[in-house]
């Protein structure tokens, strides 16, 4: 093919070109960027701002200056539940301020009262065939329900741009609502063949999210609680909440902008790392027949990064320390008899104690400690949800909590349509020369 055969003898010339601006110039300056940020995504470049989470390198994620045990033991909880309502870290992210009970279960009342989703989108999901993804039926599933917004019809009435927020709060009451009813007909249609489980009116958003995947556990119940909060937000900087961000910043509606951060969730380098991990794990596991020694344990780690591989669910960008979001589901498990002593749940505990050794010992990484993902499959895998597909599907439906509460305090406060500049490798190369960019 033509094009295939012009860019096979381009594309390594361009590529080289690239490399050696980096090597030799890296540190050079464009503005008040180097060479290295340009090209690197933007790693590290302060030029968001959000208040409704921030990663401490020490600490972990902090949900309006909240740690995650201060979160899991401030927030309220329904009765017998150990995990709090996720309605209440709604009222938190959205307000700065730990609710009431009372106020928690108002909040859970809106979503209950707002969870009806209509009949074309189910039937958006039935025409697909089935080995579509359960990903791009979220997307499109959410794209569908864009019928729905709130935003489009006072935008296109005519609404002061100070008013802006106040739809789209309503498209976001309207569109978390709706996803755990949306996420069981994904999980009925691509996996299940089945009814979706009944939906209690008694209980709370994530525990009948539980119910409505046919797990009617209560300790399924409480881990849906804890997992919906610790993938809930983490910063404006990831895929999914830029993304969403990004597009919003052009009056995109909610719908549009959710979408969108679904569609970035779904890459391999974000959302699908979950099930990267568990599939490591089943294959120690099914290596060595069962669990191994440490020492096995230890050998096929270094085995992995020597053959160019990462040990998945470990090291963080920011992160300097064992990630709480870890910790949290660590302690779940613990707690949970029937859970602590599932093999698999072991092996992830051998791993905690091996593998930063390892990856220590040989420079791998930055931060040797165990990420979210190193263990969230495992408990999934454990209750009876073992369709790893669909693992991302329920990382959607936490994080649309903090792109939601996001998009809606830009609207709050009139944030501006993202624009950066780009520039040319010409451009980079001869500055580079230059010794950095002299500005007029």
């Amino acid at each position: 093919m033509i094009l295939h055969d012009k860019l096979n003898e381009i594309v390594p010339v361009w590529r080289d070109r690239a490399r050696k601006l980096l090597k030799e110039h890296g540190n050079v300056k464009v503005n008040d960027f180097t060479i290295d940020q340009v090209y690197g995504g933007m790693r590290d470049v302060e030029v968001l701002v959000t208040d409704i989470s921030y990663v401490d390198p020490a600490t972990g994620i902090r949900f309006r200056g909240y740690t995650i045990p201060e979160v899991l033991d401030k927030l309220p909880k329904a009765d017998g539940a150990t995990m709090p309502y996720v309605g209440g870290l709604y009222y938190l992210l959205l307000t700065g301020e730990i609710p009431t009970p009372e106020q928690a279960r108002a909040v859970e009342a809106e979503w209950q009262a707002r969870a009806f989703v209509p009949a074309h989108v189910e039937n958006v999901l039935r025409v697909m065939p089935d080995e579509t993804h359960p990903m791009t039926l979220f997307a499109q599933g959410i794209l569908a329900l864009q019928t729905e917004s709130q935003f489009v019809k006072r935008y296109r009435a005519g609404m002061k741009k100070d008013e802006y927020w106040i739809p789209t709060l309503e498209d976001s009451l309207n569109l978390i609502a709706k996803l755990p009813v949306l996420a069981a007909m994904i999980y009925c249609k691509k996996y299940s063949k089945c009814e979706m489980g009944q939906a209690d009116p008694n209980l709370d958003w994530a525990g009948n999210l539980a119910r409505r995947l046919g797990v009617a556990n209560k300790e399924y119940e409480d881990l849906t609680r804890l997992y919906m909060i610790l993938h809930s937000d983490h910063e404006s900087g990831n895929v999914s909440a830029h993304a969403t961000h990004l597009v919003g910043s052009a009056l995109s509606d909610v719908y549009y902008s959710a979408s969108a951060g679904m569609n970035g969730l779904a890459g391999p380098l974000h959302g699908l790392a979950n099930q990267e991990c568990l599939g490591w794990l089943l294959e120690v596991y099914q290596k060595f027949g069962g669990l191994p020694t440490d020492e096995q344990l230890a050998a096929f780690a270094l085995e992995t990064l020597q053959s160019g591989k990462v040990i998945p669910g470990y090291g963080h960008a920011v992160l300097r320390k064992t990630d709480p979001r870890y910790m949290s589901q660590r302690e779940f498990c613990l707690a949970t008899p029937g859970l602590r002593d599932d093999p698999l749940f072991k092996l992830v505990s051998m791993i905690f104690e091996v593998a930063p050794g390892v990856l220590t010992e040989h420079g791998k990484t930055k931060n040797p400690w165990p990420n979210v993902d190193a263990q969230s499959g495992v408990i999934q895998w454990y209750y009876g949800l073992r369709e790893w597909d669909f693992y991302t599907v329920l990382f959607g439906v936490g994080r649309a909590l903090g792109v939601m509460a996001n998009l809606t305090w830009d609207r709050g406060l009139g944030y501006a349509l993202e624009r950066p500049k780009s520039v040319t490798t010409a451009m980079l190369e001869k500055w580079a020369a230059e010794g950095g960019r002299k500005l007029s």
